[in-house]
């Protein structure tokens, strides 16, 4: 009887070794290049390459300047104000325009064009003539910054593109302006 516990006892743990030395785990030497390890369940794991990377191109010169032309207009973007009657620049508009020189110097290929607006008050042609003053102001003060006047064209729309509807001065406010585009 000891002997066949002893054969019992054997048997059990060649069967634990046989078990346990079964499966021979991947090591790091046997992963594939580039693969990483993925858990499949509790006690096997498998080797999975990763995604091709997407075929990036280079741009093109028309998609460069097509995307330095967007940055160039949200940059410039910012509009200056006027008080009624006038195309005197408030401290604040010389401060937009300061930056919008800076702009303009980054992106020396790029002209624009200043886009001259009044309120609603007033005759046609006597808004056209205040629009051209306040567009001339912009572009005097930035040219004094160094930006070349061949670069900017000006432009009046007097009160024929209001900004903002309404016969109050909040409405007015907003339509003695100056805007600034990249010139086509």
């Amino acid at each position: 009887m000891n002997a066949k516990r002893i054969f019992g006892l054997m048997l059990v743990l060649l069967m634990l070794v046989a078990l346990g030395a079964g499966c021979a785990k991947k090591t790091a030497d046997s992963m594939p290049a580039g693969a990483t390890k993925v858990e499949i369940s509790d006690k096997d794991t498998d080797w999975q390459q990763p995604a091709p990377a997407p075929e990036s191109r280079a741009l093109t010169d028309d998609e460069i300047r097509a995307q330095q032309r967007e940055q160039a207009q949200r940059e410039l973007g910012n509009m200056i104000f006027f008080a009624f009657d006038s195309s005197e620049l408030f401290p604040e508009s010389r401060d937009v325009l300061t930056s919008k020189a800076e702009t303009l110097k980054k992106y020396p290929l790029f002209n624009i064009v200043i886009e001259g607006h009044c309120d609603e008050r007033g005759t046609s042609e006597y808004n056209l003539a205040l629009g051209e003053r306040r567009a001339k102001a912009a572009s005097e003060f930035l040219n004094q910054l160094g930006i070349g006047s061949e670069r900017m064209t000006i432009v009046s729309y007097g009160k024929e593109r209001p900004m903002v509807d309404g016969h109050n001065e909040a409405a007015w406010s907003k339509n003695r302006r100056d805007e600034f585009k990249i010139q086509n």
